[in-house]
């Protein structure tokens, strides 16, 4: 077994699967979880009333400050530079039209479907993600392996790096990602995280919005 967080939250958690993210760069992110952080909820909607959405900043006052791309990587420790992740975060629906059908694309990538009522237009319960594939079998082969991996950055990405405010679903516009895990690694997850983050935190600023999405 590697990383025993991982096996108390119920993934799939078997050592094969250690090496796809370790390829990914992922390893750092696994740790995002309150096994190890221990969220101040009051601190944090204190801080967060104080962000000013025309400055990308925090009115404090002592001084103006904000969260930084150093402070993405010291902190959750991914790349702050390569690709760039884009058009799948704002319209998933738009992104994939000419491609595979994406519950085909599913399937062919995760080996399985869930069940219709596991589905919310495009994204499924974070429960059923966590029966299918919650635990590896030993000498599973290659490409079993490679969807357990594909499934465990499905719910890490959805789940900690880009987590909305429902807290139970996983979107499935990461597809194209976990398609190519080769290439997982060369992308910049900590530049789309910090601008995830900004715009959750000026939504917040809404004063009709009473929850905020991740990461924090």
């Amino acid at each position: 077994m590697y990383l025993e967080h991982v096996t108390t939250a119920g993934y799939a958690s078997e050592r094969e699967v250690h090496s796809v993210l370790a390829d990914g760069r992922l390893i750092p992110s696994c740790k995002l979880n309150k096994r190890w952080f221990r969220l101040d909820e009051p601190l944090v909607s204190t801080i967060v009333e104080r962000w000013r959405p025309e400055t990308h900043t925090f009115h404090m006052p002592f001084r103006e400050c904000t969260i930084t791309l150093q402070d993405v990587a010291y902190q959750l420790g991914v790349l702050i530079d390569g690709r760039y992740v884009s058009g799948c975060l704002t319209d998933f629906q738009t992104y994939i039209q000419g491609g595979p059908l994406a519950w085909v694309w599913f399937q062919e990538l995760l080996g399985v479907l869930p069940a219709v009522n596991q589905i919310q237009k495009f994204a499924v319960n974070c429960n059923w993600f966590q029966e299918t594939f919650g635990e590896l079998l030993e000498g599973a082969d290659e490409p079993t392996v490679r969807r357990y991996a594909r499934a465990y950055i499905m719910m890490l990405l959805g789940t900690q790096l880009f987590a909305d405010k429902s807290s139970n679903r996983i979107q499935i516009r990461w597809l194209p990602y976990v398609a190519r895990l080769k290439d997982m690694g060369g992308y910049s997850w900590g530049s789309a995280a910090h601008s995830w983050l900004y715009r959750c935190m000026c939504c917040m600023a809404n004063r009709h919005v009473v929850k905020l999405a991740r990461p924090l």
